[in-house]
């Protein structure tokens, strides 16, 4: 809202109003004294005129200004004409008119004078009230144009913070997708460890079948072995007997001595290679044993390589053991 203009604004704007309707310089000091006298209430003077209008020279306004105020005078004075009344009676009515209208005017001026100094406050108190308006005005814009920074950088702080949103739900996702995948290889591996454990299970059940048998039968050749040895041990006691009974007739008996002698190089080599069939069993023995430690400690199914290895193993024992046995 714009401010109003003050009083010497407005003069200064109808006086330059006036000086485009009256380009003569009397005209234009005439209406510029009514200006000053009936609109703004201010007593003219030759000196004022001449700072207002600056036309002519100093004697032009004084001159206007005497033809104004003889002008107003005559204006002002009242003539009573009656047929009947009388000069002197005439006169004083029309001075009493006269003195009437000039209180009149005197007090129309008072008011005017109030009434202008109300309207001059009024429009202080109106202009107080537009500069303190503008000033909120100002406030108000200087808050708005806070707060609209503050709603920008906001929102771009929102933007990112949805980018970084949609970021984590990406990486939610993929994380997601990746969890299951592992559930899903923890499953199998699952599914892979109880059957090898149903595989090792059995295995070693056949293991320990196995060991079993290949005890029973490397302890049963070990006392077919010790027999056989004992029997042997008894043939070489009796051969050796007979040797030393035979001695007397040594000459005659050399052909049965040879023969004996080959028959007991026989039984050396029979006794050699049942010793050394019982050792082999004794070592076998032992590593089935460590064998059957080994597989007892493991905690995680074994392979197939292995499994193999232990059938192969078994496959041995019982090879071994049938070899033992025909021995």
């Amino acid at each position: 809202m714009p401010e109003p203009l003050s009083e010497e604004a407005r003069l200064a704007a109808d006086i330059e109003r006036l000086k485009e309707e009256f380009p003569k310089t009397r005209d234009l000091y005439r209406e510029v004294c009514a200006l000053l006298f009936f609109r703004f209430g201010i007593t003219p003077t030759a000196n004022r005129l001449y700072q207002l209008v600056h036309r002519g020279s100093m004697g032009t306004p004084t001159a206007v200004l005497s033809e104004f105020w003889a002008a107003l005078r005559e204006k002002s004075r009242v003539r009573v004409e009656h047929p009947d009344l009388p000069p002197e009676l005439g006169q004083a009515a029309g001075e009493l008119v006269a003195n009437l209208w000039s209180r009149a005017t005197a007090a129309a001026n008072a008011t005017l004078d109030g009434l202008r100094a109300d309207v001059e406050t009024q429009q202080r108190d109106a202009r107080q009230s537009v500069a303190k308006l503008e000033a909120d005005l100002a406030r108000t814009e200087t808050a708005l144009e806070q707060r609209t920074s503050a709603l920008l950088t906001a929102q771009v702080r929102i933007q990112e913070v949805e980018q970084s949103l949609a970021a984590a739900e990406a990486a939610r996702q993929a994380s997601n997708d990746e969890l299951e995948q592992l559930r899903q290889q923890t499953r199998e591996r699952e599914t892979m460890l109880a059957e090898e454990r149903a595989t090792f299970g059995a295995e070693r059940g056949r293991l320990r079948a196995a060991l079993d048998l290949a005890q029973t039968r490397v302890a049963e050749a070990e006392k077919r072995a010790a027999l056989e040895v004992e029997r042997e041990r008894a043939a070489y006691a009796r051969l050796q007997r007979d040797a030393e009974a035979a001695t007397p007739a040594l000459a005659d008996a050399r052909a049965q001595i040879q023969a004996l002698q080959k028959q007991l190089g026989d039984v050396r080599h029979r006794n050699g290679t049942l010793e050394g069939q019982l050792q082999t069993l004794r070592e076998t023995n032992a590593a089935y044993a460590r064998e059957l430690d080994a597989w007892r400690d493991k905690s995680v199914p074994a392979s197939a390589p292995r499994g193999g290895a232990s059938r192969s193993s078994t496959r041995k024992v019982k090879t071994g053991s049938g070899s033992r046995s025909g021995g």
